[in-house]
């Protein structure tokens, strides 16, 4: 019998980030408690992040509270939004949101290693690029490094694709 496999990837749903980045601009320029105070949020010239602002401070942090509700509702994980300090520019605050994609070489490698220790024997872990396949005889024994994944305290956002 052929070994069963999963990839575990970390990349964020573009079309759900971009309705939580509109649906955060809309309820700021709708709120009672934003106006007159030059809130907004919006993508950077090259959609590679999120630039939350406003006239203080406090209003900064709060436009990007509003954000994080958006994101999730929309069923991203926060731990795929790297929030900066905020930063005066010009006459406002801006915040530089980063959005975090791809598994870096050192957490494919705890990954790897998390699956090593505390997996079921037969489970195999091995690193593809920015993704890690696991594989294994049994589908229960995938199962359960899938929760095991889920429970660990990796500072990444987690999915599980191509299942078979």
């Amino acid at each position: 019998m052929a070994d069963s496999s999963f990839d575990v990837v970390s990349k964020v749903d573009r079309a759900e980030l971009d309705n939580a980045v509109n649906q955060a601009a809309k309820e700021i320029s709708t709120r009672f408690d934003f106006r007159n105070v030059g809130a907004s949020v919006s993508w950077t010239d090259n959609k590679e992040a999120v630039e939350v602002g406003a006239d203080t401070e406090d209003r900064a942090k709060a436009a990007l509270e509003v954000f994080r509700d958006k994101v999730v509702k929309r069923g991203i994980s926060l731990k795929a939004i790297d929030a900066g300090e905020p930063r005066t520019s010009g006459k406002g605050v801006k915040i530089h949101v980063n959005i975090k994609e791809g598994i870096t070489d050192d957490n494919a490698k705890k990954i790897t290693k998390l699956i090593r220790d505390e997996a079921p024997k037969g489970v195999h872990a091995q690193i593809q690029g920015d993704q890690v396949r696991v594989s294994s005889k049994k589908k229960d024994d995938l199962q359960s490094v899938m929760s095991l994944l889920k429970e660990s305290d990796l500072d990444l956002a987690l999915q599980f694709t191509n299942y078979r």
